[in-house]
């Protein structure tokens, strides 16, 4: 028999009772095979948003929308606790009770006419805390022994609300103390994911793909011999489905490739999420709540990665291209700094750069939301070079999208990146500019927004025709 496992759940895992009841029906068919079975829950699908959403309108002085939404969630968290575990009234004061914590913390929030970065991950934590006593009380009605964990008492974080990082030796010991216990006793613990706490007590929350990246914090911690990530898709796919319905789950990939899909749009893990159990040898699979009996995606370190192929292409839009360009800027030093240094002040991310030889022009990818805010503060930092036309222009594009192609180990085939020029030429797409990634498993075309969907069909058809 396998030692542990961790198995975490997304929001539409926990989405409402027929899908809670799809998580029981896992845990069942687990415990034969697995001494130790943990589950990781994030909040129901929808409750996050609607609980910020909640916290955003105190901030603008509403003073009902806060009991509105509460309504709201206090009945759809009730109508799966009737479904599951009616008779649960314990369950049922407590999400009452987390709920008139969240028309607290609005109003003061309305008082006070803003919202601090602790106060909204009070708010935000309060997803999960209602999720995971309703999940246990669901495996209790199924005859699963089963508790749920508050992650406050276990994962101790940084002071970094919003985007907290974890101690991991600490949240260790807090693990061994408070988790082990449980399995001894033959219990499966229910765990809330997303959340954490500082040393002083205060929740804090892991950002984005926290609650992905909770399954991985527990099972390092308790030294899982697997960790399953369950979401509403089967594994990692080779594209969107809703582009192209030919689209199916990749077998095997790399971390560095899984990482450059999720940086450029792809719906799959944050790349943080996974590092913890890749560095530390834990098997990782991606798979489907709605599906179970399907094997998914397996996530292996980069060393074991199969070399070579096209894994995967995505669509990144709502991108556009910025370029400085001008004959006096070549041999002139400090350019290129001076025009990443003016991009970041605006606290803007650069998703791809290329630079032409002649030292002629930059041209770089910004989202389309913060392309002016860019462009103006270039024209800001180069108002000198401008008027003496060292620079001769500074422009943005129509809105764009990255196209990225993904397989570990494509710098080293040859012809690979010709199949894919051939394949946008024959679909009359313009590329507008192309970066291969220092990774080796990535090469990204900038194409017209109106031409993504294409693009992403032309090079699909190179892995699945």
């Amino acid at each position: 028999m396998n030692k542990t496992l961790v198995a975490k759940f997304g929001g539409t895992s926990v989405g409402n009772a027929a899908a809670i009841r799809q998580i029981v029906a896992i845990a069942r068919a687990a415990q034969p095979q697995w001494r130790n079975v943990a589950i990781v829950v994030s909040a129901m699908s929808g409750v996050t948003d609607a609980l910020l959403k909640g916290a955003a309108a105190a901030v603008a002085g509403d003073e009902n929308i806060a009991e509105k939404i509460a309504a709201e969630l206090l009945k759809k968290h009730f109508e799966a606790l009737d479904e599951l575990a009616p008779n649960a009234q314990d369950v049922r004061d407590f999400i009452e009770s987390a709920l008139n914590e969240f028309v607290t913390l609005s109003h003061a929030i309305r008082v006070l006419g803003e919202a601090s970065p602790r106060a909204l991950d009070a708010i935000a934590s309060l997803g999960e805390r209602m999720s995971a006593p309703l999940v246990a009380a669901a495996l209790r009605q199924a005859g699963i022994d089963s508790e749920s964990v508050d992650a406050r008492e276990i994962v101790l974080t940084d002071s970094v609300f919003q985007s907290a990082a974890p101690d991991m030796e600490a949240t260790t010991r807090n693990a061994q103390r408070l988790i082990w216990p449980l399995f001894q006793a033959g219990k499966v613990p229910v765990l809330t994911g997303f959340i954490g706490a500082e040393r002083h007590g205060a929740v804090t929350t892991l950002g984005r793909g926290g609650s992905d990246f909770s399954g991985a914090i527990f099972g390092v911690a308790l030294d899982a011999d697997e960790v399953w990530i369950y979401t509403d898709v089967t594994g990692v796919m080779t594209t969107d489905p809703r582009i192209d319905p030919r689209a199916r789950t990749i077998p095997e990939l790399a971390f560095r490739e899984i990482s450059e899909l999720a940086f450029y749009g792809a719906k799959v893990l944050h790349p943080k999420s996974i590092r913890p159990v890749i560095e530390k040898g834990i098997t990782l699979w991606v798979k489907n709540t709605f599906v179970p009996n399907e094997p998914g995606t397996r996530i292996v370190s980069d060393g074991e990665a199969q070399l070579g192929d096209i894994r995967a292409v995505t669509a990144f839009k709502g991108q556009s291209i910025i370029t400085v360009e001008g004959r006096g800027m070549i041999g002139i030093p400090g350019i290129a700094a001076r025009t990443f240094g003016a991009v970041a002040r605006e606290k803007t991310s650069i998703v791809m750069i290329s630079q032409a030889s002649s030292e002629q022009s930059i041209c770089f990818v910004v989202p389309n939301s913060n392309a002016d805010l860019v462009l103006k503060a270039l024209e800001e930092e180069f108002k000198l070079e401008l008027n003496r036309r060292d620079i001769d222009s500074i422009r943005k594009s129509t809105e764009t999208a990255i196209i990225t192609i993904v397989g570990a180990g494509m710098r080293s085939t040859p012809g690979l990146a010709g199949k894919i020029l051939t394949a946008t030429g024959n679909a009359k797409i313009n590329v507008i500019a192309i970066a291969q990634g220092s990774s080796e498993c990535s090469i990204s075309l900038v194409v017209e927004a109106a031409d993504a969907q294409k693009a992403v069909l032309a090079i699909h058809e190179l892995i699945v025709g």
